[in-house]
């Protein structure tokens, strides 16, 4: 059954891949139609199909498997009516005509309003039909050096374009403009914006000055001899081309969105890794620190027991080598005064027992030799400390980028210091014990003599003399000093809120407790199960504890000194609270309050 032109457009029969009527018309499981030379070229080429995944060149629908792909013979029979009707209706129109003669068919059935009469339709699809075969050599524009790979559909409207350059260069003699528009002969539509010179419609692009003129334009206003075409002709000729402009425009939106997202998701993967290494690192040399000094303490200690066995054997010895000298000196003053004697029988009965020689003991090989072994230590440790120092060395080259573009300023190091993380923290009166003193703004507690009158809520401690803060945590990093001046015994450190604080009571990690004591002035332990003694060389009188909820890490620091005493790691179950216990006074020998200080950042 033929079809009116009146209801047909260009647009309805035109492969958006080659921009011109369908040629084997087929169609792709989404439901768009493309020639089947052109969906298999593009297929074909990679655009659409690759690493083994086809996509529709409109939607961008991938399909795993290659379709398979059949000519859609109804849109095939229709095209060519459309074709038949094209050629029909549109002749192009010779210049000596009379303008106002049209074909007899376009006067019985005219176009309706906002469609394409045959003969721009013909003109278009003749146009388009003048690229050159795939086999016959044509001219190519070159490449800019910015050049970018382009999908086949792109590729095709350029060189659609070139060649309709290529035919106006020369533009074709004038002819006296035709009058007619899209929506039919002689008629000029209303909304046509009006030529500010002549008052007219303008109804023409001239593509040689690039911009709309009326027909006056053209014929008295410089145009004569330009390249001279209707302006909605123009108009769709070059809106054809929005759509494969504007889905390769989504592509490159698309692609490069994702490059964002893939550099944002790597700086937050290193930024976490950052983070990780650091925390790996302070955790790592705070061990490090910890059994150094403990290293030292026992190399200090070896080195004191080995010098007092020194001591010890020499005064043995000396004490025995003085007790011989004693009785030899004897014997000497003995025998002297013998030979000043004038009375024979005393000289010859005490001759024989002053004569015999003394039993003296054989000294030569006597002699303190020194058994210290902290030199081959000490040794081993240089070492050690050469081959650390050597890959410090290296590590700034190690940590290079020279692929980099551009020259990041380098910063300069910054050391995280346990200052930065201070926290302000009181004492809790609800949680101490019934003896201690707590100040009015709670940073002061003491052990008094008596118990006082206080409720006894579920909280409070009462056997063991403590008192807990009023800050829990639970994330995060936490820093408080507390000064312990000249106090001969104290605790300190962090406890759960869940622990038990009724009678006796067990400490340790495993019952929820962190914390280090002193006991008479120079016992130091972290209370594990048992005890875990410390060696502290400094005696410190303010005391830094540092936490670490995250990584389960605690820490103890000697503020004066700047050294850390002490790290544990563990896990926390719960919320933890800063823990205090001055102790009892011992008869006022540790009558001392424990102060909480205001953080000072050391440099």
């Amino acid at each position: 059954m033929a079809l009116p032109a009146s209801f047909l457009s260009e647009d309805q029969f035109a492969c958006s891949i080659c921009l011109e009527v369908f040629t084997n018309p087929v169609s792709t499981p989404c439901g768009h139609s493309f020639c089947q030379a052109c969906i298999c070229s593009y297929w074909d080429g990679g655009r659409g199909g690759n690493a083994k995944i086809y996509q529709c060149p409109l939607c961008k629908e991938s399909f795993r498997k290659r379709p398979d792909l059949h000519i859609n013979r109804t849109l095939k029979e229709i095209t060519e009516q459309f074709k038949q009707m094209s050629d029909v209706g549109g002749g192009v129109e010779d210049p000596n005509d009379n303008p106002h003669h049209q074909h007899p068919l376009a006067l019985s059935s005219p176009p309706r309003p906002g469609e394409m009469p045959g003969s721009v339709i013909t003109e278009m699809r003749t146009r388009f039909q003048q690229l050159p075969s795939p086999g016959m050599p044509h001219n190519t524009l070159p490449l800019p050096k910015n050049h970018h790979p382009q999908s086949p559909s792109r590729i095709k409207s350029q060189q659609s374009f070139q060649v309709l350059n290529e035919h106006n260069d020369p533009p074709p003699p004038y002819s006296p403009p035709r009058r007619y528009s899209l929506s039919g002969p002689g008629d000029t539509s209303p909304n046509v914006p009006l030529c500010p010179i002549h008052l007219k419609g303008l109804e023409f692009f001239c593509r040689s000055d690039n911009n709309c003129v009326c027909s006056l334009c053209v014929e008295t206003g410089g145009h004569r001899g330009h390249n001279i075409i209707p302006a909605k002709r123009e108009w769709h000729i070059k809106k054809s081309q929005l759509g494969i402009e504007e889905v390769e425009l989504k592509d490159l939106i698309c692609e490069r969105e994702r490059k964002v997202e893939e550099i944002q998701n790597s700086l937050r993967d290193i930024k976490s890794a950052a983070e990780r290494e650091t925390g790996g690192a302070v955790c790592e040399f705070s061990k490090l620190i910890s059994t150094v000094e403990r290293c030292q303490a026992e190399v200090l200690e070896v080195i004191e027991m080995s010098r007092r066995a020194a001591e010890h054997r020499a005064q043995s010895l000396l004490r025995e080598l003085e007790m011989e000298i004693t009785e030899l000196k004897k014997r000497s003053t003995a025998l002297n005064q013998l030979a000043l004697t004038e009375d024979y029988i005393l000289f010859l009965k005490t001759y024989s027992a002053l004569s015999t020689p003394p039993q003296a003991k054989d000294w030569s090989n006597a002699s303190v030799a020194s058994e210290l072994t902290s030199g081959e230590i000490l040794r081993t440790v240089s070492q050690m400390m050469a081959r650390f120092q050597e890959e410090m060395r290296k590590l700034p080259e190690a940590c290079q980028r020279p692929s980099l573009d551009l020259a990041v300023p380098r910063a300069k190091p910054k050391i995280k210091r346990v200052q930065e993380y201070a926290a302000d923290i009181t004492l809790d009166p609800n949680t101490s014990h019934p003896r201690l003193i707590i100040s009015v703004d709670g940073k002061q507690v003491c052990c008094g003599d008596r118990h006082q009158s206080v409720p006894d809520n579920p909280e409070r401690f009462d056997r063991v003399v403590c008192v807990l803060a009023r800050q829990g945590f639970s994330s995060g990093r936490h820093y408080w000093e507390v000064e312990v001046g000249g106090k001969t015994d104290w605790d300190l450190g962090v406890a759960s809120r869940s622990v038990h604080r009724k009678g006796k009571i067990s400490v340790g990690p495993a019952h929820g407790y962190w914390f280090l004591s002193l006991r008479d002035r120079s016992d130091y332990a972290f209370r594990t199960e048992p005890s875990t003694s410390l060696s502290v060389n400094l005696r410190p009188s303010r005391i830094g504890i540092y936490v670490d909820c995250d990584k389960g890490l605690v820490s103890f620091y000697n503020v004066e000194a700047r050294m850390l005493i002490y790290t544990f790691t563990d896990t926390f179950p719960d919320t933890i609270h800063p823990f205090f216990s001055p102790c009892t006074n011992k008869s006022g020998r540790n009558e001392a309050p424990i102060i909480i200080c205001p953080v000072t950042m050391t440099e």
